[in-house]
């Protein structure tokens, strides 16, 4: 479960290429209705974001997933 919204740090579409993530809105929806990728929280309007410690918890189970050796 996640941690309640008012302690959860929100991670907007500009804050997603600094984690190394630089994927198009279409193939982020795509992922996410997939269940590949978090899903986004809706802020209101046309504004949304992810739970940052949702994000991290993905990219850390991509690295553990890849195969190990060279």
């Amino acid at each position: 479960m996640t941690a309640p919204l008012q302690n959860a740090l929100l991670l907007t579409r500009g804050d997603l290429p600094k984690l190394g993530i630089k994927l198009s809105n279409s193939t982020l929806l795509r992922l996410e209705a997939a269940g590949k990728f978090p899903k986004r929280v809706r802020l209101g309007g046309h504004s949304v974001a992810w739970l940052a410690n949702e994000v991290r918890e993905h990219i850390a189970m991509l690295a553990d997933a890849r195969p190990c050796g060279r």
